[in-house]
C-alpha cells in the first residue's frame, strides 16, 4: 500500500444516532466530537462533575484526538479521521441492579479485546488475536489498545469505569506509531468505514457486556450463549505459552514461561526455578517475548491505548 495517508470519511452521525441501534445495545447516550484531547479524560471529569448525566454504557467518540493516551501515561497521535477513538462509561451492576464486585472491573478491559477482536474478524475479515495486558494484534502487530480508568467513587454509587479503545484504520506504513503496528488498511480488509466497525464493536461489547454483568461478573461463567469469558481470552491471548520478560517498577524483572490468567485476569509466569509469579496489568511496565541469549533477539511493543 502507498504510505501517503488516504484521506478518511467522517463518522455517519446519524447511523451511529439511528434509534434501533441504540436500543438493540441498550446504549443510553452516544456523543461524537471533532476533535479532543482525549475521551477517556473528557468522560472522566464528566462523570464526575454530572455523573447522572452519563449513565451506563454512555459512549464519546471523537474523529480526531490531539492528547490521547494509554497505559502509564503513554500518550500517541494519529491524523484526524484515521482510527477509532471511542471512550466507555460503565457502571457494572447485574440485572438487579447489584453493583458487581470491583475485582471483577480488571476483566472489563480484556472483555472489550475479545469484542474488538470479533469485530475485526466478522466486520473486517481479518484475524485477530490478544496479547496481554490490552493490545489486540493482527498478525503479531499491534492494531488496537484498550484503557480501562477507574472513576470517581460516589456515595452509595457504582463506581463508573472509563474503557477507552484505540483502534487503527486508514493509517498508511509510515504513520505508523512504531514499526511493529499495524491498521484495518494494511490487512487487505473488507472493510475499512470507521462507522461500520465502531457500531459492529459497540454491538459485540454490550452483548458481552450484559452477559458479564449479568453472571455477577465471574469470569468462569458461560456467557451469550458460549464460553466463559475466560476460556475466550485464553484461547485468543498470543502471550501464553511463550517465554517472557515482564518489566515491573524499580528495575525489577520477570523471565519464565507464560502459563495462564488467573480469576483476576493476572498473568501467571513460572520461573526458571518453577516459581510462579502473578503478574497484574497494573504493575508491569512492560511485557516481551524473551529469547535465551545466543538463541535469538528480543523483540515486542509496547502495550498501549493504540
Amino acid at each position: 500500500m502507498d504510505d501517503a495517508h488516504a484521506p478518511g470519511t467522517p463518522l455517519n452521525r446519524g447511523a451511529l444516532a439511528d434509534q434501533d441501534f441504540l436500543s438493540a445495545t441498550g446504549i443510553a447516550k452516544l456523543v461524537v466530537v471533532d476533535s479532543t484531547g482525549s475521551t477517556n479524560a473528557d468522560l472522566l471529569r464528566s462523570v464526575t462533575e454530572e455523573p447522572k448525566s452519563w449513565p451506563d454504557l454512555s459512549v464519546l467518540t471523537a474523529e480526531y484526538q490531539t492528547a490521547a493516551r494509554g497505559r502509564l501515561d503513554r500518550r500517541w497521535e494519529a491524523p484526524p479521521l484515521s482510527s477509532v477513538s471511542v471512550s466507555i462509561v460503565l457502571k457494572p451492576a447485574n440485572a438487579e441492579g447489584r453493583p458487581l464486585p470491583t475485582q471483577s472491573y480488571s476483566w472489563l478491559s480484556l472483555l472489550a479485546a475479545v469484542a474488538l477482536r470479533e469485530t475485526l474478524l466478522e466486520t473486517a475479515g481479518i484475524p485477530a488475536e490478544l496479547k496481554w495486558p490490552n493490545d489486540v494484534l493482527v498478525r503479531g502487530r499491534k492494531i488496537a489498545g484498550i484503557l480501562a480508568q477507574l472513576g470517581p467513587m460516589g456515595e452509595g454509587a457504582v463506581p463508573a469505569v472509563i474503557l477507552g479503545t484505540g483502534l487503527n484504520v486508514s493509517l498508511s506504513s509510515a504513520e505508523l506509531p512504531v514499526p511493529t503496528a499495524t491498521s484495518v488498511a494494511l490487512e487487505q480488509p473488507r472493510t475499512v468505514d470507521r462507522t461500520v466497525l465502531l457500531k459492529s464493536y459497540l454491538s459485540h461489547f454490550a452483548v458481552l457486556y450484559r452477559s458479564f454483568c449479568n453472571a455477577d461478573g465471574d469470569p468462569a461463567a458461560g456467557m451469550a450463549g458460549g464460553p466463559s469469558l475466560h476460556k475466550r481470552v485464553e484461547a485468543v491471548m498470543v502471550t501464553l505459552g511463550k517465554q517472557v520478560k515482564a518489566q515491573l517498577p524499580g528495575d525489577h524483572e520477570i523471565i519464565g514461561h507464560a502459563t495462564r490468567l488467573d480469576e483476576y485476569g493476572s498473568l501467571l509466569v513460572v520461573d526458571g526455578a518453577k516459581r510462579e509469579h502473578v503478574v497484574t496489568a497494573g504493575d508491569v511496565v512492560h511485557l516481551r517475548p524473551w529469547t535465551p541469549p545466543g538463541q535469538g533477539t528480543e523483540a515486542g511493543a509496547e502495550s498501549g491505548y493504540a
